[in-house]
């Protein structure tokens, strides 16, 4: 079992933290302040107790849960005994590559360096570092204790050592891991989401449908679907000759635009930024933030019951 360490405990930190607790592992989490540490102790606190009122386990699970994540804001404490590091700071890149810089003058060469990194390639994100070789990507999904996809992504000079101890390591913390065999930007998950995106903002852009219609016809067709058969899959499941023939002369009319659209341009500019700022394409008072985030929570909760179950049959 490998001596885990988290490197920021932000939204994504503490969430693969408490993941990587559930499964038995103890966890130091680094914090910048103690107040970011008191945040994620807090956070840490109602997702137990979401768990717990959801029967994923007894409150004196939640509790030694709880006693396995040790926070701190010394970054050579965090590192101490360290054989895999997960860093999970904001999305930058000469930030990333100086805090690797730190990282190795204090762990030995053997001690895997992740980054929970969305888009950037760990290339890039390595290419200053001594030991290269022990550098990963591994993209967790927001929220990281629910979901359970995690994809994997080797730098040209990642080691096949350093790939299979990640892998290992995932498995143990019960996540479903994916390796993306090419660097590429986005890499799966997010290629996969944007294109959907990019294509809900022309039809938006160009009145084909209101917000509310568009988003329904997601969720009650595609959706539904989707948590059991992926695109490929669901091909397979429907005729490859019809889905090329549809193919064929589809592709050709869907938006193959550069740039955020016109409507979300416009929301970014007034500062209509969604949730976080109370109004984007929709408008988010406390109640409607409220409900929805809950109601995305207990869904998640239920497929990972499901996963549960299911491993437990196997």
């Amino acid at each position: 079992m490998e001596n885990l360490s988290v490197i920021g405990c932000g939204t994504m930190g503490h969430s693969i933290a408490l993941a990587a607790a559930w499964s038995g592992h103890f966890v130091k989490v680094f914090g910048l302040s103690d107040d970011e540490v008191g945040g994620a102790v807090k956070g840490i606190e109602n997702k137990l107790s979401v768990m717990v009122d959801n029967q994923l386990f007894s409150k004196e699970e939640a509790s030694r849960i709880s006693s396995a994540i040790h926070f701190t804001t010394s970054l050579t404490e965090t590192a101490k005994d360290a054989t895999f590091m997960i860093e999970c700071i904001p999305e930058n890149l000469l930030l990333k590559q100086e805090l690797y810089h730190q990282l190795e003058r204090i762990v030995p060469e053997d001690t895997i360096i992740a980054s929970n990194t969305s888009g950037l390639l760990p290339s890039d994100l390595s290419e200053s570092m001594k030991f290269p070789n022990r550098f990963i990507v591994t993209h967790f999904w927001n929220p990281g204790h629910l979901i359970p996809l995690v994809e994997v992504v080797k730098g040209a000079n990642t080691d096949e050592k350093t790939l299979e101890r990640t892998m290992v390591l995932l498995k143990e913390i019960n996540k479903r891991p994916v390796l993306v065999q090419k660097e590429i930007p986005g890499f799966i998950g997010n290629r996969l989401q944007y294109a959907l995106f990019r294509e809900a903002q022309a039809l938006l852009d160009e009145g084909v449908a209101t917000k509310e219609d568009i988003d329904a016809a997601v969720t009650y067709s595609i959706g539904r679907r989707l948590p059991v058969t992926g695109p490929l899959m669901t091909a397979d499941m429907g005729g490859l000759d019809i889905f090329s023939a549809i193919s064929d002369y589809l592709f050709r009319e869907l938006s193959d635009v550069k740039e955020s659209g016109e409507t979300l341009r416009s929301l970014v500019e007034d500062k209509k930024l969604g949730d976080k700022s109370g109004e984007g394409f929709y408008k988010w008072d406390e109640s409607f933030s409220k409900e929805m985030n809950a109601e995305r929570e207990q869904t998640l909760i239920h497929f990972l019951k499901m996963d549960v179950k299911s491993q437990k049959e196997q």
